[in-house]
């Protein structure tokens, strides 16, 4: 049988929202049996934007401003249908953007993607036709 996997990204412009719909994402999916790694932080991007105060006399004077985006990633390990039904229903906070892909074990010779860090061959659903 095929190992499931749900790997769900989470960016978020507010890290305290971020961390609270990470660890409801991970206390539901424990509550129905799954395993789950994470959250884990992954790097901040932080983008900064210098403009002038005022565009005649006062080159000089400018303003900075800066937007961060936090991300977290959590995986959910062997997701039955209760967890995925489950997951489905949660009400996550204002602001959050989640990114949900499912990977299973690929036989051999199908189009697969290598997991960073591990040596563990999976795939995306839509690549593998024969399951």
């Amino acid at each position: 049988m095929a190992e499931h996997r749900i790997r769900i990204w989470l960016t978020a412009f507010d890290h305290r929202v971020l961390d609270a719909a990470a660890q409801q994402i991970a206390e539901t999916a424990s509550r129905t049996g799954a395993v789950v790694a994470g959250p884990v932080p992954l790097p901040t991007r932080i983008r900064k934007k210098t403009v002038n105060r005022s565009p005649f006399i006062d080159k000089d004077s400018r303003d900075q401003w800066e937007i961060r985006k936090h991300k977290r990633l959590v995986d959910i390990i062997e997701a039955g249908p209760r967890t995925v039904e489950q997951l489905t229903k949660l009400q996550l906070g204002a602001g959050v953007h989640v990114n949900i892909r499912m990977l299973f074990s690929c036989p051999v010779g199908a189009r697969s993607d290598i997991v960073p860090g591990g040596a563990e061959r999976l795939c995306l659903i839509k690549h593998c036709r024969g399951f």
